[in-house]
């Protein structure tokens, strides 16, 4: 017979992540936070991005957010759209052809593009489901 699951794990779950460049840096390039969060065959359908801290630079400094790929759960974004409470939708929109689904564990890869940062914090909420 099959393993039985509970109730509670059938449920959609939530994964929280936080970029903070006053712990994470700005330099131009990745940096993974949250590492392992989000379980090997998942699929992650929907998600909402918001902005705490401002997101600075002295450039035209952009931030891409993904999973399995730089850019599967935000496609480079310039800093003028992350400003103080901003809230963006995430690729993943409950479609299954927005749908991400993780071949490992991850943890969520944040991609500063063109120029570094200088200040910003950022909180991603990702929902997804485990196979």
């Amino acid at each position: 017979m099959g393993q039985s699951l509970s109730g509670l794990e059938k449920q959609m779950k939530v994964a929280k992540f936080v970029y903070d460049f006053a712990n994470d840096g700005g330099a131009v390039g990745a940096v993974v936070v949250g590492a392992n969060m989000i379980p090997a065959n998942a699929l992650v359908v929907r998600g909402m991005v918001h902005v705490d801290t401002a997101v600075l630079s002295g450039g035209s400094a952009t931030v891409a957010l993904g999973l399995e790929t730089a850019t599967d759960i935000l496609a480079a974004t310039a800093k003028a759209s992350l400003t103080l409470a901003a809230k963006l939708d995430t690729v993943p929109v409950g479609t299954a052809a927005t749908a991400v689904k993780t071949t490992a564990a991850r943890g969520l890869t944040v991609t500063v593009g063109t120029a570094a940062l200088t200040a910003g914090k950022i909180t991603v909420f990702l929902e997804y489901y485990t196979l």
